[in-house]
């Protein structure tokens, strides 16, 4: 391996040093959005479902005030300095969350939400399927994190499973 080698000020010179990949680092940025909703499952009867939900299965609703941490992971682009331009995934989230979620009641607004319980859970996989349109490669989304209250959150990678635990109807 070729040693690195020292200019005449003492300081490594970048251009003697051995090669290898580009660093990979996260980055993250956050938005808030307000919106409201209500936990209740057509699989479930009335009575289930406030078993279930209680308070959250209230027919008018609650809000929150939610806040979403979206992570991307890729190399540092040698030309730019950055994984991602800022003000792009800025774009990209208002797209994806800002302009269809805020100030929006979840289960009536969102169309997503009409057969999906309107869970901090789907809400998180909602978020990442819209941002996985936005984004310029899929690969560079890591993680989606919802913080519904600051004792409630949810994290999504993009992992599923199988439905063979799942019992048929």
């Amino acid at each position: 391996m070729e040693q690195i080698m020292n200019d005449t000020s003492g300081h490594q010179n970048p251009e003697k040093r051995p090669k290898k990949g580009l660093p990979v680092t996260y980055i993250s940025r956050v938005e808030i959005f307000s919106a409201c909703h209500r936990l209740h499952s057509k699989h479930l009867t009335d009575e289930e479902n406030v078993d279930v939900f209680g308070k959250c299965n209230n027919p008018n609703g609650h809000g929150h005030n939610y806040k979403v941490e979206v992570t991307l992971r890729g190399p540092v682009d040698p030309k730019t300095g950055m994984v991602i331009n800022l003000v792009d995934l800025k774009k990209y989230m208002n797209k994806a969350i800002m302009d269809t979620m805020d100030h929006k009641h979840l289960d009536l607004d969102v169309s997503y939400f009409k057969d999906v319980v309107s869970t901090t859970e789907n809400v998180c996989v909602y978020i990442w399927e819209r941002m996985l349109e936005q984004l310029p490669s899929k690969a560079l989304l890591f993680e989606v994190k919802v913080h519904e209250t600051d004792k409630n959150i949810v994290r999504y990678r993009g992992e599923s499973t199988t439905n063979d635990h799942i019992a048929s109807e």
